[in-house]
């Protein structure tokens, strides 16, 4: 990246990192006015947050596994901003979860893909490893542009319900820590898709179309706990404007070259399988 970019993203990280510490879950009022009615609206959407957010460990083995040598201001960011803040976001939202009477989530910390293994493999060839950053980059602008819309609207959720204490000390907390993380993902892959060349642009947007997925979702069944939450938080009804607030800048980076794609198809399509395996879920079906 050029001097400007780099400067501004080590700025960025520095701002992060002492501005915005991880929170503390003693700072955390868990008092809920009704236990039961929260639980059986949100509680999976909680459950279903509290583990993305905890996977983060595993998220970080990934990213060492798929990027064998990132930039320094890569690095930076993963281990002192965005990992300890997300671990936090996950143990307060499980805490919470279990304040309602639900287990703790169950997460993998663990296990690495063979595809990403596979990936990190050929990331050892220089031009190759700026493909593999790119796709970072991408996953990790719509992770937490779709993390800011979904905190938005579960904040409007549980204010409705009348849960202040939820609704002031733990989601609004964790939503204003997810945009600094959206702005370095997006100052990256802007800096890094203007200096590819034209076979890696087109390699990111073939391989960007066959492996986008959901935030949180590794199979079957967590693609219908994904459907779930869509339509817990009203995502179902609108998810055009969902998706296409999600991944606006990708749309314009990979894709400006086809002039009124509102949303990449491929993202679309995500979004109405979740829904569909959700209700396949719902009505009986087996979704494996």
């Amino acid at each position: 990246m050029g001097t400007e970019t780099d400067l501004r993203l080590r700025e960025h990280v520095d701002r992060l990192a002492h501005e915005h510490p991880p929170l503390r879950i003693e700072d955390v009022d868990f008092t809920v006015r009704d236990p039961q009615a929260l639980a059986q609206r949100y509680g999976h959407v909680l459950d279903y947050m509290a583990r993305v957010e905890l996977e983060v460990d595993r998220n970080v083995l990934e990213l060492t596994t798929m990027l064998p040598d990132p930039p320094p201001i890569d690095r930076h960011f993963y281990a002192d901003v965005w990992q300890p803040q997300e671990i936090q976001h996950g143990l307060i939202l499980d805490r919470l979860q279990v304040e309602l009477g639900r287990p703790p989530a169950t997460t993998d910390t663990e296990t690495v893909s063979l595809k990403l293994r596979l990936l990190g493999a050929l990331a050892h060839l220089d031009a190759f490893q700026d493909v593999c950053r790119m796709l970072y980059y991408l996953t990790g602008m719509a992770t937490e542009r779709s993390a800011v819309l979904a905190y938005n609207l579960l904040h409007d959720g549980v204010s409705e319900l009348g849960e202040k204490a939820v609704a002031e000390t733990v989601v609004a907390p964790i939503r204003r820590q997810e945009p600094g993380h959206y702005a370095f993902y997006r100052l990256s892959a802007t800096g890094l898709w203007n200096r590819l060349a034209a076979w890696q642009r087109w390699l990111v947007r073939r391989m960007r179309t066959i492996s986008f997925g959901p935030v949180g979702v590794n199979n079957p069944s967590q693609l219908a706990d994904f459907g779930d939450v869509m339509t817990s938080l009203g995502i179902t009804a609108r998810a055009t404007g969902f998706a296409e607030q999600a991944v606006r800048v990708e749309r314009d980076l990979l894709w400006a070259h086809r002039r009124g794609m509102p949303v990449p198809p491929y993202v679309l399509r995500a979004f109405r399988e979740a829904v569909d395996r959700a209700a396949d879920r719902s009505a009986g079906q087996n979704v494996f």
